[in-house]
């Protein structure tokens, strides 16, 4: 990997990042806010935010469901596209015992996937009139906090040492 590729790499991700969020901050910035400002909520999270909007907020939620759907769709198509080939050369496996050891290492990291993916598309990606603030919560939980805590013990547990040393420990509690 040469220089000039890795600052290629590091610019095209930041921009990837900044691109999509700095249209919708700046029409977020043009809101009017008259309502308490208090969110109901466990962080800053964008519906919460446009709850408290006195202004017509058509626009940014126009801007937000476009950059979300583009941003989210295309990168979860690829990762189907790319678990479809995975499949399909697994399937080639000639023994059983093969084919199980990569369906196993697999499917944990498709679980996570679709966790985090499945909650992204419910909470920005579905248009929706009037979502329960609970369920907005427990979804923005879900992505926000589960996910991130679930890929370390997911991958950790494919270690044979962490996986025998968590039996022992729930060996003493039994």
């Amino acid at each position: 990997m040469t220089f000039r590729l890795c600052r290629n790499l590091v610019l095209f991700s930041w921009l990837a990042g900044f691109t999509p969020t700095f249209p919708v901050a700046i029409c977020l910035c043009k809101l009017y806010f008259c309502h308490l400002n208090t969110i109901d909520h466990f962080f800053c999270d964008f519906a919460p935010f446009l709850e408290l909007a006195c202004s017509d907020i058509s626009t940014v939620k126009m801007l937000a469901f476009a950059f979300s759907f583009i941003f989210t769709f295309f990168p979860f198509i690829i990762i189907i596209v790319s678990y479809a080939s995975i499949i399909n050369t697994i399937l080639k496996i000639k023994t059983e015992k093969g084919r199980q050891k990569a369906f196993s290492t697999c499917s944990s990291h498709l679980a996570v996937v679709s966790l985090y993916y499945g909650t992204l598309f419910i909470l920005y990606g579905v248009p929706s009139k009037k979502q329960s603030s609970d369920i907005n919560k427990i979804l923005s939980l879900l992505y926000t906090i589960v996910t991130p805590l679930l890929n370390p013990i997911i991958y950790s547990l494919k270690n044979q040492e962490i996986g025998r040393a968590f039996r022992k420990i729930f060996k003493n509690f039994s």
